[in-house]
């Protein structure tokens, strides 16, 4: 997958949209983390190093959306509302 970009919209596999705040630098590791909120903006800022934010996941039952990796990116984010 490609590098994660701020300003874009993720889908959790369990379901949950995410706005990418911004792409931090860790100061220790220089690992790219990912910064981001719910998009209902009611529970928080979270972060995660990159590469677990983009990882493929193997099959389990709360996958609900049937993706392959931890987060996708959402491109049309009103096609996901109309379904």
């Amino acid at each position: 997958m490609n590098e994660v970009k701020e300003g874009e919209v993720y889908r959790h596999f369990k379901g949950t949209f995410f706005y990418i705040i911004c792409v931090a630098q860790d100061s220790e590791t220089c690992e790219r983390i990912v910064v981001y909120r719910h998009l209902d903006n009611t529970k928080g800022i979270w972060t995660r190093n990159e590469k677990m934010f983009l990882e493929e996941i193997p099959e389990r039952p709360d996958n609900v959306t049937k993706q392959k990796h931890r987060f996708e990116r959402i491109d049309n984010l009103t096609d996901y509302y109309l379904k």
